[in-house]
């Protein structure tokens, strides 16, 4: 398989672009070799711009749900375009949309949208310790907000629970209101709230994606839900990455734990950029204009990323059985391979939540970003890289989930598992 035509284009993106990416996990720095540039997508594969052709388990992180170029989202961006790209004014399509994703979060009353995930939390954020008054936010070692100042922290030193900046260029005045629990610790969340009594709100993702797929355990989240409420405290849900892709009716549905604020991107979008917040009535109440929380963007609400996301989202509506189906293939995707890695003596820890999927090499059960921190890096690298060879793209981080799309066939999941017995014979003789 040749990629020099990726090879040339990577080192001329060097040249003009920091690390030759826009953002840092493309750049395959876990993983080793060299980037592939990407022509086209086609339903469930990727093009490279060499002409090599790869059954896609990324999905571009998610959003696409339907797989490359679905025709009725294609339509209707190219129906919204045809209209204009921006106006900076408010459109039909953003109520039309608002109320699609209001009417299947039991937990939202209003949504705002905004341009990112990072943005919709960020903003969550704001409301929250708005709506509280208070300062201090909890969140989890392992769980990815987006690259906001107050997000970029690492543990602190000994048993301390505040975080220091884990970025240059982030201020420790910004992260000193940070404090870091483990997932499915429930005691170091207490112990967070034993250090602080000015917590406006703790922010997870109840089904992790970002240290590889780690869901947070129903009872944990229950007890975390009891603790927030005898706090005044007020409970977000990032389901940036899992809203619409684990459950149709978001994690509130499978869990029976009901946030106070839910994130939401990914899905919502498309395709394009798209990201949002919601939460009941009282707490949007406080976001301007209609209260003092400000917060703004000129391409909030875009109709082109409008029209996306009400297509990709009602397409999901009157196909409710979508995820199921999916939960399928990502299930006898996982134990394929599971059992191909097994028969060479290799240790495979999987999981599954809807279209989400995702695996570790690690002799244990993985609960939070430690158990995740144990797995084989290198072994992970191996892998990812002779699956290529064989075409197949699977994340390119030991720390991130897998997608499967409606257009993921079960003969492209038995080419997978097949491929992946090749792979592990490989590595396990060599």
């Amino acid at each position: 398989m040749s990629i020099d035509n990726s090879l040339k284009a990577f080192e001329e993106a060097q040249q003009l672009i920091p690390g030759g990416v826009n953002s840092p996990v493309r750049a395959f720095k876990s993983v080793g070799g060299t980037p592939l540039f990407i022509a086209q997508g086609e339903g469930g594969y990727l093009v490279d711009i060499d002409g090599n052709r790869y059954v896609d388990y990324v999905q571009s992180w998610g959003p696409l749900l339907f797989g490359h170029r679905d025709e009725s989202i294609e339509n209707a961006v190219i129906e919204a375009v045809k209209h204009g790209l921006s106006f900076g004014a408010p459109t039909q399509a953003e109520s039309d949309l608002a109320k699609l994703v209001i009417s299947m979060f039991d937990s939202m009353d209003k949504i705002r949208f905004v341009s990112s995930g990072t943005e919709a939390v960020m903003s969550a954020i704001r409301l929250a310790r708005g709506f509280t008054g208070r300062d201090d936010i909890v969140k989890f070692t392992g769980c990815y907000h987006g690259h906001s100042d107050s997000l970029l922290v690492q543990a602190g030193s000994g048993a301390a629970t505040f975080g220091n900046p884990s970025s240059p260029g982030v201020p420790a005045d910004f992260t000193k209101h940070t404090l870091l629990a483990e997932y499915n610790n429930m005691e170091s969340v207490k112990k967070c709230f034993a250090d602080s009594k000015n917590i406006a709100c703790v922010i997870i993702e109840p089904i992790a994606g970002n240290m590889g797929l780690v869901p947070a355990d129903k009872e944990f989240l229950h007890e975390l839900r009891a603790l927030c409420d005898a706090h005044g405290t007020l409970l977000i849900f990032d389901e940036v990455m899992s809203g619409f892709r684990a459950t149709l009716h978001g994690a509130e549905s499978i869990t029976g734990v009901k946030p106070d604020i839910v994130t939401l991107g990914k899905v919502i979008g498309g395709g394009m950029p798209v990201g949002a917040f919601g939460a009941r009535a009282e707490i949007m109440a406080k976001l301007s204009p209609e209260g003092p929380v400000y917060q703004a963007g000129t391409l909030s609400g875009n109709p082109v990323a409008m029209a996306a996301g009400l297509a990709a989202i009602s397409k999901l509506k009157n196909n409710p059985q979508v995820i199921a189906t999916l939960n399928e293939r990502a299930v006898r995707l996982v134990e394929g391979m599971q059992k191909e890695a097994a028969a060479c003596g290799i240790a495979m820890q999987i999981d599954t939540r809807g279209s989400m999927f995702g695996f570790f090499f690690n002799q244990n059960p993985v609960k939070n970003f430690a158990d995740a921190c144990k797995s084989d890096e290198a072994l992970f690298a191996k892998f990812h890289s002779m699956m290529l060879e064989e075409g197949f793209y699977f994340a390119c981080s030991l720390y991130e989930t897998g997608f499967i799309s409606t257009a993921t066939t079960d003969a492209m999941i038995e080419e997978t598992i097949k491929a992946s017995g090749r792979v592990f014979k490989a590595l396990t003789n060599g």
